[in-house]
């Protein structure tokens, strides 16, 4: 049994809104199951697919307080290219963001709701990624998230250390997941976070109680009205884990 990565889930105080700037940034289509929620994925994509991690952007009236723990880096394909997409992006509403990062050779941006990411300069490594480099979850300990989130999914381990670590699926295709140590905790509800989902076939309360073992812990709030499950991971970080697809 295993997960595997298949979204990101964001809130918003407008879903359609922040899906629009999200699906021009990334060149995607935009889809909605419902009032509130706004489905992004590549045009002519099959769900699920290791070679994107979708976003689910799902209407919350409360607005952002801190800086997320979770943001997404996205690749570029040379310097003009990084010039010319963060460009793009201050013109489609996103702002330029100082979140203590000094003089470094990426850009830090916001989008229209305040949402921490980066634009990467070129990097060899993400050249096959999509537009998404990677997924970064902050972190204090990267050797235990790297434990906890590579047994907990069917990705591979690239690279770990203390103050970083990443994965990616098996397939060797689509963003990376990284764990980057930061001095800050978490102190809020994260207002994105990863969505992950089993096999075909697999049972849900199993791969529940697996990722339990493997030290997932119950958030503590009611469930009783969704068909899927919330968890935190070790470091408390909220995830779902969605029904088997």
């Amino acid at each position: 049994m295993a997960t595997r990565l298949v979204q990101i889930n964001m809130k918003a105080q407008d879903d359609s809104a922040l899906g629009r700037f999200w699906a021009e940034a990334l060149g995607w289509g935009v889809d909605s199951e419902g009032p509130g929620v706004t489905n992004l994925e590549p045009v002519g994509f099959t769900y699920p697919d290791p070679v994107a991690v979708c976003i689910d952007i799902v209407a919350r009236p409360e607005p952002k307080t801190v800086k997320n723990r979770v943001h997404l880096d996205l690749a570029t394909t040379s310097t003009a290219h990084q010039a010319e997409l963060v460009g793009r992006l201050k013109d489609l509403g996103a702002t330029l963001a100082d979140v203590g990062q000094g003089d470094v050779p990426w850009t830090v941006m916001a989008d229209p709701e305040g949402n921490e990411f980066c634009v990467l300069e070129p990097r060899p490594v993400y050249q096959d990624t999509g537009p998404i480099a990677a997924v970064v979850v902050d972190c204090t300990d990267p050797r235990e998230m790297a434990r906890f989130w590579g047994e907990a999914m069917d990705w591979t381990l690239h690279e770990v250390a203390d103050d970083h670590a990443s994965l990616r699926s098996s397939q060797g295709v689509g963003p990376y997941l990284e764990f980057v140590r930061t001095p800050d905790t978490k102190t809020v509800w994260n207002r994105v976070h990863l969505d992950v989902r089993p096999y075909p076939g697999d049972d849900l309360a199993a791969e529940e109680a697996r990722l339990r073992a493997l030290g997932a812990t119950d958030p503590g709030i009611d469930q009783s009205a969704i068909h899927w499950t919330v968890l935190a991971d070790p470091e408390g970080n909220e995830f779902c884990l969605l029904t088997p697809s």
